[in-house]
């Protein structure tokens, strides 16, 4: 009897779970060649695409360089070796785009006047550890009173105004990035907060106040997604300086940002402390920049029409002052968009709906590549299944599915391919999709695009500095990915949809 009821349970179980692992249905026939061509994804090629973007003769691939360009024409050059249909402007790989751009160049700092008897003594912060200088800084020196301005944000409609009873003019402000309420704890609240988040805004709210200079509490990190004005000098600085600012003022920086993040009224204040930037830029408004893109047509003379985008975006931060290699972000994501784009042209299995293969450019200055591209899509966006899309995939051993859980279709069966073949950790998880566009899926969602976006994470992982380089990537994760999106596309690219 023990028995007839083990054998019950067994079958209770496999009856339950067979759904879960069931064979996709697009592969089941020719499971041994598709995964012949899956075991052709190497980590060992991933590796080397990741040695290549990051190389000095891109520059740091920043958009609208030569460096950036250079990086989109070999990338062209890959797809069109491997047999990807040029699916930019007038049958090129390039859809292009206007982006101004900014150079850093050596020999910027910033330090603190310390005054002492008889005179004073300067405190030289170190690069990247403790500043790096704005990415779309104005070029020269200032030396100026910081006055602590909190959010940096004026909003009448709130009753919220960080410049009230300060006076800024020709001072250097020290500002908190974002806004001093959540997107996740308050979303309805954060809205009216959303506009205020923006760096483009706190810069150009600066100058309207007569600010000449900014230390901006924001990492130490490089980041080009600012707005420009010339005679506007900052640098982004970290707890050192922060810290250095707020001695000996009676006040407590992370207890002052509490005050306003509960009450929602501004702690600003005069430091008292002076302070010089001094950052050596060049303004290029002329800059162009491109989209790379390429195609594999689909074989059904309806469901051709319909596509499915994999993307991740090619850019970097370029110099700042020194290269920033960007070999994580996102050297990673192109590396294996490269090898699914090549595994699906010899896929032996037709893909009845069209694949778009989208290496965005200047993700990093303000996501402009992804919106240009929704200005111009090559498909309708009503024709548009989903994005996929990867930044950040190459230093980790688990891996992260951003909206995962907002498109339940879309996952599933790449949720299903892991289950079968891969056997990764991926958590998906949900993307209420509120604050400032980070990433190109953020852009994709807002016009209605389902998609989803992979990350790596559980490894170190320096972000905007020159450590994301070829030493912190792990290339087996990425194999994971790349071979889990080519099973996962074949079926999306082949059964009905809802």
């Amino acid at each position: 009897m023990k028995q007839i009821r083990s054998f019950c349970f067994i079958i209770l179980v496999l009856f339950f779970t067979e759904p879960l692992f069931a064979q996709l249905t697009s592969i089941a026939k020719k499971e041994n060649e598709v995964l012949s061509v899956m075991h052709s994804i190497s980590s060992y090629d991933l590796y080397n695409t990741i040695k290549e973007l990051t190389s000095d003769k891109y520059y740091g691939r920043l958009t609208g360089t030569e460096g950036y360009n250079a990086a989109a024409e070999w990338l062209a050059g890959e797809f069109e070796e491997c047999g990807i249909k040029p699916y930019g402007d007038n049958d090129t790989y390039y859809q292009w785009f206007d982006i101004p751009y900014i150079l850093v160049f050596e020999g910027c700092e910033t330090y603190l006047h310390i005054p002492v008897k008889g005179g004073e003594i300067q405190k030289y912060y170190k690069y990247v550890s403790e500043f790096i200088p704005g990415s779309t800084s104005g070029s020269g020196e200032i030396t100026a009173e910081v006055i602590y301005a909190g959010y940096g944000i004026t909003a009448p409609e709130l009753d919220y105004d960080d410049y009230k009873g300060i006076n800024v003019k020709g001072k250097i402000i020290l500002i908190e990035r974002e806004a001093p309420v959540s997107d996740r704890k308050d979303p309805e609240l954060f809205k009216k907060w959303r506009p205020y988040s923006f760096h483009q805004y706190k810069l150009k709210n600066a100058v309207e106040h007569g600010a000449k200079g900014m230390l901006y509490n924001y990492g130490p990190i490089s980041n080009p997604n600012n707005a420009y004005d010339p005679g506007f000098i900052y640098s982004h600085v970290g707890d050192t300086v922060v810290s250095d600012l707020f001695a000996g003022t009676g006040k407590n920086h992370k207890e002052t940002v509490e005050k306003i993040r509960k009450n929602l009224k501004p702690q600003s204040f005069e430091t008292g402390k002076t302070v010089t930037i001094k950052n050596y830029t060049e303004y290029h408004p002329e800059g162009k920049g491109s989209n790379v893109i390429g195609l594999i047509e689909g074989s059904d003379p309806e469901l051709k029409n319909e596509v499915i985008i994999l993307g991740a975006h090619l850019d970097h931060l370029g110099r700042c002052y020194e290269i920033m290699p960007g070999a994580n972000d996102n050297a990673s994501g192109i590396a294996v968009l490269l090898e699914v784009a090549k595994a699906l042209a010899k896929s032996p299995v037709a893909l009845k709906r069209s694949v778009l293969f989208l290496a965005f450019g200047a993700e990093e200055q303000s996501i402009t590549g992804s919106k240009s591209y929704l200005e111009h899509p090559r498909f309708p966006l009503e024709k548009t299944v989903c994005l996929i899309n990867m930044d950040g995939v190459g230093a980790g051993n688990k891996l992260d599915a951003l909206a995962g859980e907002n498109y339940p279709e879309i996952w599933k069966p790449i949720d299903q391919a892991n289950q079968q073949y891969i056997h990764q950790s991926v958590r998906p998880t949900n993307f209420p999709n509120l604050a400032r566009p980070r990433l190109d899926a953020a852009r994709f969602m807002w016009a209605g695009v389902p998609s989803i976006s992979f990350s790596a994470y559980g490894t170190r992982s320096p972000y905007h500095v020159p450590h994301d380089n070829l030493e912190i990537i792990t290339p087996e994760i990425m194999e994971d990915l790349a071979q889990l999106l080519f099973l996962a596309i074949i079926e999306i690219a082949n059964t009905n949809m809802p």
